[in-house]
């Protein structure tokens, strides 16, 4: 009874010490073959999971959008008081949705270009009230055109052109409309072949952002998504110094293997610059 018993204890302690050495020797295993697929199933290159994602994004991007309404638009214009405004939003639109087109792949500089389609879809879900909402806003065309056209006799006959438009420094304009696009009284009655069409974002819809070159990873992986050129160019030539340079990705996808201390860049062609993000706090989206 005494033999069983201590039989039983060596053979489960041999057991045990078996297993811990299996264990041992399979986990950096394991985390080798994980580590290795990982690589090569972000390469952007076809075949690949984050191809098929990269190409046409499963995630849902959103775009939101605050509009400043002027509360004293006369008393502005007739005795240059300071203006009052009043924020109104979020209005949400999705992005981002269509598939990269013109997709072409460079194997000896192990890149990959692309053209990204530009259309939006408003949201009112997540919005805080219609495409419709009018507000009063800061006419675009009005207030541009004396920086534009400097000339002294110019102005005098934009400032007649503006007066028979009955166009003013403010205007009421639909959030559709400021963000995307409206038919201008004003620059309707000048005599030039211009475009009539005002809009902070005009043109966007129906038409493509790039030509993006980035990284395919195929040669490194902690370069993969990082933009190379944008439209064939490393800076911007418009700020300066460091400012103007191009890098990090753009914000659809990031490189694998990303720590907590990492500064994710990305470019944003909307605001002609990079920007970044840095890790913060960690916080869930379940539901109990």
């Amino acid at each position: 009874m005494g033999c069983d018993r201590n039989c039983g204890l060596i053979a489960g302690a041999v057991i045990g010490a078996v297993l811990a050495v299996f264990g041992g020797i399979l986990m950096p295993v394991g985390d080798m073959l994980i580590e290795r697929t990982i690589k090569k199933e972000v390469v952007l290159e076809e075949g690949t999971i984050a191809y098929q994602n990269w190409v046409k994004t499963g995630t849902e991007v959103y775009r939101q959008f605050w509009i400043y309404d002027v509360q004293n638009p006369q008393e502005v214009v007739a005795n240059s008081s300071k203006i009052k405004v009043k924020q109104r939003g979020p209005y949400t639109y999705r992005v981002r949705y269509l598939a990269k087109k013109n997709i072409t792949h460079d194997p000896e500089n192990h890149t990959v270009s692309f053209l990204q389609p530009n259309a939006a879809i408003f949201e009112p879900s997540l919005s805080a009230g219609t495409e419709n909402d009018t507000w009063t806003v800061l006419n675009l065309a009005v207030a541009a055109a004396p920086h534009l056209y400097p000339n002294a006799f110019v102005q005098v006959v934009l400032n007649s052109l503006i007066k028979k438009s009955k166009s003013s420094m403010f205007q009421k304009r639909t959030v559709k409309e400021l963000l995307w696009g409206y038919k201008d009284p004003f620059l309707s009655l000048v005599p030039y072949p211009i475009s009539t069409t005002v809009g902070v974002f005009f043109p966007y819809n129906n038409t493509a952002d790039g030509v993006y070159t980035v990284f395919s990873g195929k040669d490194n992986i902690s370069q993969v998504a990082i933009i190379d050129t944008y439209k064939g160019k490393k800076n911007l030539s418009y700020w300066p110094s460091y400012c103007d340079m191009i890098n990090g990705t753009d914000a659809a996808s990031f490189p694998p293997f990303v720590e907590k201390t990492r500064v994710l860049r990305f470019f944003s062609s909307d605001i002609c610059r990079k920007t970044c993000v840095y890790f913060t706090s960690s916080f869930s989206t379940c539901k109990s």
